[in-house]
């Protein structure tokens, strides 16, 4: 937490670093609609900006014009249906300066170029991939760029003779069991459906709905449907996710103030006794506990020495202080990391002594569960470790293990959280480890949230001291405004592919969701106004004042509130933030 740069930077070298072209495939067949935009228009693309125009063009009689603004990257995209493990060639003649060309979540490559010149790239599919989406832009403010020849070349998705791809499913009712679902019927001859959680054949019905049972309570799941008959079986629907019923109280309000509190160490924001902390924050994350050394295990807590702190309480008085905040409904929580506290379990020895020095400190003090705040090289993806529902690199794996003990060993209450940055959640959706020659850190924290999904109370990604980030609407997004909030939010509700490997990363429950935002100019890049982080929560929460945006996750009024770094910098400067998001948060339905 603190300030770090570090992410940031990674994330811009990363942006950069991503457009590399790739080399040739086989030819089968152009899998676009109008890929030379000869029926006079943007037909079967999806563009911001775009029309179709007669010259200037490379073949034909018709190109695309697409104009790139101040905020807009003039971009266009088609998706198509493709089949699992098998290589694509894309191509398209491009003029402009620049003009990219990428799979979404895969490959890309750019060129600046005065008159037309080619790009080429290819790309293979997951093994369970089943659409891609091509895309072309320009660069903000850059001007118009032309395209034409668009080819998407490799053999489409169905087979002859399936049935064609069923209406997205949609949920029904939802009790601690079960989930109602529902889809539209495939054309052709069908057999009848199946409803798959992941590989898994949930269901096999003849109709276009069904109730899958049996399920836990308080347990996420994402769920897709195929229709069959003797020929084989369609492309599978886009997954929908849905939530069981029956999660435990922990005692928070529907919208929470969430803070961290400088208690281990000083800065220039000044030390506050817990007895002092204002009662506005309803989530205390005390700052920091760390290792003796990144890879021993053993986190070591205490509050801040009288040499750095001249007024720190008394230990007793400390404790006190804490048991008298939890007779008010506050949760106070250890939180592990920070920019200082490298963690990394890299043996099952250091998993175990983090799993019992960690519960030795929540034991000593009393508290409520733990925030895990893992920042700088804490978390990597080892090579070969691509997919985030079964990871197998030993820091990852230990981690999920170790949190799993200590949610066992305190029961349904044990509150956790987490803060991770951008990078290693968001960034996900365009790079993951150390695919294609990229930072192994990227996306890291995505096999921990979705190991403990049914687990997590709060995920409160930090947006601030971040690069820019693509959104779901394959825009760069920067720090600066409510913007960056309401689109890096989105992508936790509706979930997102992650990079190139076709899996999609499944949205969070509305309860567990919240942002992180610095309290003020001190406390780290990104600080916006309190007026601003409103208008994110009133766009989140309702669909309003979104500024242009398009909620994918469409609106969440459950959204559990707001984080910030830190406790201490807002009392620094005035109680700013406290003073405006609490009576903000408590106005929320």
């Amino acid at each position: 937490m603190r300030s770090r740069l570090s992410a940031f930077v990674a994330t811009l070298l990363l942006t950069a670093a991503g457009l590399v072209a790739a080399g040739t495939a086989a030819n089968a067949a152009n899998l676009l609609a109008n890929p030379g935009f000869e029926l006079g228009s943007t037909s079967g693309w999806t563009c911001a900006t775009a029309t179709a125009v007669a010259s200037p063009v490379h073949s034909g009689s018709f190109a695309l014009a697409a104009t790139a603004g101040g905020q807009d990257i003039g971009q266009c995209t088609q998706t198509v249906s493709v089949q699992p493990s098998t290589t694509y060639t894309v191509s398209a003649w491009v003029r402009g300066n620049p003009v990219y060309l990428g799979i979404t979540g895969g490959p890309s490559t750019w060129t600046n170029a005065a008159s037309y010149a080619q790009l080429s790239l290819t790309f293979t599919s997951a093994a369970n991939q089943t659409s891609a989406q091509l895309f072309l832009h320009g660069w903000y403010g850059a001007g118009t760029y032309n395209a034409d020849d668009v080819v998407l070349d490799g053999p489409g998705g169905n087979t002859p003779g399936t049935p064609a791809t069923p209406g997205n499913p949609t949920v029904g009712t939802v009790t601690d069991t079960s989930v109602a679902l529902s889809w539209g019927a495939s054309a052709g001859t069908v057999t009848g459906y199946r409803v798959y959680e992941g590989s898994t054949v949930r269901a096999t019905v003849t109709g276009t709905s069904t109730t899958i049972t049996g399920l836990t309570a308080c347990s996420g799941h994402s769920y897709a449907v195929a229709a069959f008959n003797t020929a084989g079986e369609s492309v599978h629907t886009a997954e929908v996710s849905a939530f069981t019923t029956g999660c435990t109280n922990t005692g928070l309000p529907k919208h929470a103030l969430i803070g961290y509190l400088h208690t281990s160490f000083a800065n220039g924001s000044g030390y506050i006794r817990m007895a002092d902390v204002p009662d506005a924050w309803d989530i205390i994350d005390l700052a920091f506990g760390e290792p003796d050394t990144p890879t021993s295990g053993n986190i070591h807590f205490a509050p801040c020495p009288v040499s750095e702190c001249a007024n720190v309480e008394t230990e007793a008085a400390f404790i006190a202080a804490i048991k008298a905040k939890q007779a008010k409904g506050k949760k106070i929580l250890l939180s592990i990391g920070g920019q200082n506290g490298q963690v990394q379990l890299t043996t099952t020895g250091a998993r175990d002594r983090f799993v019992s020095s960690v519960s030795a400190i929540i034991d000593k003090y009393g508290l409520d569960g733990l925030d895990v705040d893992f920042e700088g090289h804490s978390l990597s993806l080892n090579a070969g470790d691509t997919d985030f529902r079964s990871p197998t690199t030993p820091v990852i794996v230990n981690l999920i293990s170790a949190l799993r003990t200590l949610k066992s060993k305190y029961g349904a209450k044990f509150v956790l959280t987490m803060a991770p940055e951008t990078f290693f959640v968001q960034v996900g959706y365009q790079f993951y480890g150390g695919a294609n020659g990229g930072d192994n850190r990227t996306g890291a924290y995505l096999p921990v949230i979705y190991a403990m999904r049914d687990d997590l109370t709060v995920l409160h990604v930090q947006d601030y001291n971040s690069g820019p980030v693509t959104g779901l609407d394959n825009q760069f997004h920067q720090m600066g405004d409510a913007s960056f909030h309401i689109a890096m939010t989105d992508m936790l509700k509706a979930g997102f592919t992650v990079a190139n490997t076709g899996i999609k990363f499944p949205g969070l429950r509305p309860d567990q969701i919240a942002f992180g935002v610095p309290a003020t100019v001190n406390a780290g890049n990104g600080f916006i106004s309190p007026a601003q982080n409103q208008q994110a929560i009133t766009c989140l929460t309702s669909g309003q004042n979104c500024g242009g945006y398009t909620l994918r996750g469409g609106p969440t009024p459950g959204f559990r509130g707001i984080m910030t770094w830190s406790v201490n910098w807002d009392r620094f400067s005035g109680s700013e933030f406290q003073n405006a998001m609490r009576p903000f948060l408590n106005s929320l339905p």
